[in-house]
């Protein structure tokens, strides 16, 4: 999730940036009282496929991009179209991009129930593009602020 949310560097080169990683909160009710948005950042539990693809699973916080029934495709430039409409994203870098040498273009459709997550440093993050959709029942809530470290409090 790098910038938006950093994580702690390892010797691995898994695109984290920072000395600590940012601890976040999120509100557990709310997708009691009304459906995910696209945009969001959300704490979810991982998929079995998670463990498989990336090498971690429990929790995972990613950006929601797809809904339920949307049809996703990112482009060899590594923008991202929803129903075939280009998705703003100004929270994403050209650098940050997930460009593809080979002009390949992926495409997923989202099942119903189900979303689809991707990290905001596309090249380095492993996301619904590898272990696919989560269904609704994993998803805990939306991130509202960021308590660790000190320096990076904020409220989202």
């Amino acid at each position: 999730m790098e910038p938006t949310l950093h994580c702690a560097h390892t010797e691995q080169g898994d695109g984290c940036e920072a000395s600590y990683s940012d601890r976040v909160l999120a509100n557990r009710l709310m997708y009691h009282f009304r459906n995910p948005r696209r945009g969001e950042i959300v704490v979810f539990n991982t998929p079995k496929r998670a463990k498989q693809e990336c090498g971690a699973g429990g929790t995972f916080v990613k950006r929601l991009i797809g809904l339920p029934g949307d049809v996703i495709r990112e482009d060899a430039m590594g923008f991202i179209l929803i129903n075939g409409k280009e998705l703003d994203e100004p929270y994403i870098s050209a650098r940050r991009r997930d460009e593809d040498v080979n002009n390949r273009e992926e495409t997923w459709t989202v099942p119903e129930g189900e979303y689809f997550f991707m990290g905001d440093n596309r090249g380095e993050s492993c996301d619904s593009r590898r272990w696919g959709s989560v269904p609704r029942r994993d998803l805990i809530g939306p991130v509202f602020a960021t308590y660790w470290p000190p320096k990076r409090i904020s409220l989202r």
